[in-house]
């Protein structure tokens, strides 16, 4: 995803999550054109408009040889383009006319060896780069070289591979060669008046090749001649296409958006750079007019058109708002019936390969979830549907051509996953779930691969997990599917192996970390057994130290925004509660005070990016809350006050965030009240009060979990109960089997069983005479089941009966497990008996006779998702009340108090 948790990459196509999703790789990122010839081998080159020079007769390099209508032959042997007399021809050449020399001829070998790697379909490899680079020495760029040399020789050496950073070599001959091109092109661009020979597809040539080079590595910071150079360039790719004579052709349209969205997405900032988006506005207007034009010269070709809505897409995800650029919604829009037409046609021709139609999924996702509504949109309806076809035809097909590399793969199954998460509903769209179904088994397939080329990368492993989690936590059942299953475990092993592998190229982003562990914590909250899938526990430990080291960073690229981090502490909480050992797990709670640490920094910082939204808030403090003494009550405090002050001041906050911050700050109440041993009031306390009139206003058609919340709320303000909970009885057999031994020990002593004391969650055992309660506590009561650590539920239970007036003694099942050791329990109550008077006075007790069954708190089991990676808002309440009936006999969630 997602981001994202997708979030598609840089290089190829992803979602954005930032905490984006995946990012991508247009189609035809790859191709632009070579002077007029484009640098697809298979693509006709145009032949270009000879102009008069006393000097050359000759014609541009890429095309002059070829008319239109004729594929560009590969040249075969390297070694026949680079011979010494071909490298004393040229030097000659240059020297002979000096600045009269307009560099055609360094063009057309700069085309030459563009056309040999066409032929050979790869980039120049170690052995030809270093071959070339004495030739490249002797390549003296001039600012006299006309308009067409420059941009031929900057796009063919571009495309060729020679300007590739970091895989082959790229060192000190490439950078001053290409640094003396950017220097020329920067001078013709700033002419005052406009250069004769500057022209649209030119322009189209060198901006692809701009983006290109930033595609393949070279960092736009660090090569500010190129960022100048496109700056140059803009209000030429403006000014044509705003002019009444059409210049640019559908394929040079595509390739300028392509070229803009992929700069953009490498680091060219929207905002710093006001020509960019009046260059953009001006584009779509032409890729609009042609879309809607029944001229066949202006149609678009498959790749362009999944291309020219992969780019919208893509500058939509980086800061271009569909809300404010109008155009972009109808350039959208009018798109939408050619996706439709050739997605349905039986045409070969109009088809779309299995990477165009992955990109186009991912488009639209990307477009919905920013804003692109799909009720408002009709055709887009039709659209998705059409395309989920392809993908489903594709994966099935036995035809190699028809395979989705794992890239798409991992896109495909992002986008659906954004799709739904945006109102796409499963059970409505039947075709959704066939995809998923049918994508699910290459997943698995892939991952268990030992060819390398099939290996997801760290994005892509990363996006998988969200999408699965996201489509379970969507109805997708896990029981009901055994293949996604089979997925999730098949990933697993990358994960962690990626984690703790010390090469760079496997090391996961922050987004990715974040995106990771929130969707393990997801399936396991959707039913996967942490106890039976070992790999996963064997992931997320692989996983935290780098939760610790980016927490703890100084590089401002490693901190998790505030999203990342509120959903990892999410996650941690989620884990915990489902069964990861806090103890055994190594680095979980530094990882813990390290995010903590990072809410503090965030909540306190002046600038809005840092500032947590409301729901973040709110998730914030369940998952603290939920962590109970797993976390230093110092720390507890310094991070509740630093975030608790947004919660009153914002009247615009959900029911649902009302209700887990309201919890979230009684649990932290209870813990304060529990470990200071005294009625001494915390300064968050005032808080409860605000959030439960909030709460209480809204009191009719309540949910279940939502009244007991309610009830607590108002007896820790010794205020009167003004909903009736309903708690469902459940007696275990550890208790029901504790409550005779001890009836039996002592014969007189009442024992009353299941009492809900003052509308709260019923005790276990109610001793009435002494004012004593006792509550038998399973592992559901601790944090991790290590029957030690108590978590929030537990603790807010045992402080709100303490307030009450009662003496209350939690006893750990673990102690009841022996006959002996339980003799030792009974004799400590019997002892504790004799020492204590009798109560006098009785505590009014709620006249029914309920259990609390799931713990009292199932609130404490939620938890959302924003996303992008990455969150998608679920129904925490509600989800609450369905859980308990699986585990009922066993998750009785009563409160701990050593044995006495």
């Amino acid at each position: 995803m997602d981001r994202g948790g997708g979030g598609i990459r840089q290089k190829y196509t992803t979602s954005g999550n930032d905490y984006k999703q995946p990012d991508d790789h247009a189609c035809n990122s790859g191709s632009g054109q070579c002077r007029y010839g484009t640098v697809r081998q298979v693509d006709a080159p145009r032949t270009y408009l000879q102009k008069r020079n006393e000097y050359h007769p000759a014609s541009d390099a890429c095309s002059a040889n070829h008319p239109p209508g004729h594929s560009i032959k590969p040249v075969h042997g390297f070694n026949a383009l680079i011979t010494p007399e071909k490298m004393d021809w040229l030097a000659g050449i240059s020297a002979r006319y000096g600045d009269l020399y307009d560099g055609r001829n360094h063009g057309q070998f700069a085309c030459s060896i563009k056309r040999y790697t066409s032929g050979s379909k790869r980039p120049l490899n170690h052995s030809e780069q270093r071959q070339l680079i004495p030739l490249l020495h002797a390549f003296k760029v001039t600012p006299w070289w006309s308009w067409r040399s420059l941009t031929t020789t900057l796009h063919s050496f571009t495309s060729a591979g020679v300007f590739t950073p970091h895989k082959y070599g790229y060192g000190e001959t490439q950078a001053a060669l290409l640094s003396t091109l950017l220097d020329a092109l920067i001078l013709k661009c700033n002419q005052k008046t406009e250069a004769s020979d500057i022209d649209a597809q030119g322009i189209a040539n060198l901006l692809w090749a701009s983006a290109k080079l930033v595609d393949n590595g070279l960092v736009l910071e660090k090569v500010p001649k190129l960022k100048e150079a496109v700056a140059a360039l803009l209000p030429h790719v403006q000014t044509k296409a705003e002019s009444k004579v059409d210049h640019y052709n559908p394929q040079e349209v595509t390739n300028l958006l392509w070229a803009v969205a992929k700069l953009v997405g490498n680091g060219l900032k929207l905002e710093k750079m006001p020509k960019l988006k009046e260059t953009v506005t001006a584009l779509l207007h032409h890729v609009k007019t042609k879309a809607e034009s029944k001229k066949e010269k202006d149609h678009f070709k498959p790749q362009e058109v999944a291309n020219l809505l992969w780019a919208m897409a893509k500058l939509v995800d980086n800061g271009l708002k569909l809300e404010k650029t109008p155009k972009l919604k109808e350039t959208v829009t009018a798109l939408l019936p050619h996706v439709k037409t050739k997605a349905e046609s039986i045409e070969e021709k109009d088809c779309f390969k299995p990477q165009e139609v992955a990109n186009l999924i991912w488009a639209l996702a990307k477009l919905v979830s920013n804003g692109l509504e799909l009720e408002k949109t009709v055709m887009l309806k039709e659209v998705v549907p059409a395309l989920l076809y392809h993908v489903k035809t594709k994966v099935e097909s036995k035809e190699e051509k028809n395979h989705f590399i794992p890239q798409n793969i991992a896109n495909l199954l992002w986008s659906v996953a954004k799709l739904v998460d945006n109102g796409l509903k499963l059970e409505k769209a039947v075709k959704l779930r066939e995809v998923a179904a049918a994508l699910l088994p290459h997943v698995q397939t892939k991952a268990e691969s030992k060819d390398e080329k099939d290996h997801f990368i760290p994005q892509d492993a990363a996006n998988l997990l969200w999408a699965l989690a996201k489509l379970v936590d969507n109805g997708l059942k896990l029981d009901k599917m055994p293949k996604l299953k089979e997925a999730v475990a098949a990933l697993l092993p990358h994960v962690k192996t990626k984690a703790e592998s010390k090469d760079e190229k496997d090391h996961f982003k922050r987004q990715e970390v974040a995106n990771l562990l929130w969707a393990m914590a997801k399936l396991v909250d959707n039913g996967l057994k942490l106890e039976k899938m070992p790999k996963l526990k064997e992931a997320v430990a692989a996983l935290l130290p780098h939760v610790k080291n980016k927490a703890e960073s100084k590089e401002e690229k490693d901190h998790f925004n505030t999203q990342g981090t509120a959903n990892l502490l999410w996650a941690l909480a989620t884990l915990v509660d489902n069964g990861l050992e806090l103890e055994k797990t190594v680095k979980l709670k530094e990882a813990v005070a390290a995010l903590l640490s990072r809410v503090q920094t965030k909540a306190k910082a002046k600038e809005e990016k840092d500032h947590f939204t409301l729901q973040e808030v709110a998730n914030l403090l369940w998952a603290v809350a939920k962590l109970g003494e797993a976390t230093e009550l110092s720390l507890v405090q310094s991070t509740f006050d630093s975030l608790v002050g947004r919660i009153s001041k914002n009247s615009q906050r959900s029911q649902q965030d009302i209700l887990m911050s309201l919890w979230g700050v009684m649990v932290f109440c209870a813990r304060f009240y529990l470990d200071s041993g005294s009625n001494d009031k915390n300064p968050l306390e005032k808080h409860i009060g605000e959030l439960y009139s909030r709460l209480e206003n809204a009191c009719p058609g309540s949910t279940e979990v939502q009244t007991v919340i309610i009830a607590m709320a108002a007896s820790w303000l010794g205020r009167a109960c003004p909903v009736a909970p309903h708690y469902q009885i459940s007696i275990s057999e550890s208790q029901a089997n504790f409550r005779d031994q001890l009836q039996s020990s002592f014969p007189s002593l009442k024992i009353e069983e299941e009492k809900s004391l003052n509308s709260l969650p019923p005790v276990d055992l109610l001793l009435p005479d002494y004012n004593m309660v006792i509550d038998v506590q399973g592992p559901f009561h601790y944090v991790s089941g290590d029957f030690k650590t108590r978590n929030g539920s537990t603790l807010l239970k045992i402080a709100l009966l303490q307030k009450l007036g009662f003496e209350v003694i939690e006893i750990p099942l673990n102690k009841l497990w022996k006959q002996d050791s339980m003799k030792i329990v009974i004799e400590q109550i019997k002892a504790k008996l004799a020492v204590l008077p009798k109560a006098h006075g009785s505590v009014s007790l709620n006249s029914s006779e309920w259990v609390a069954d799931e713990a009292y708190f199932t609130a404490d089991d939620g938890g959302q998702f924003s996303d992008d990676c990455y969150f998608t808002a679920e129904e925490y309440l509600e989800e609450q009340t369905k859980k308990p009936k699986k585990r009922k006999r066993k998750r009785k969630k009563p409160v701990k108090i050593a044995a006495c």
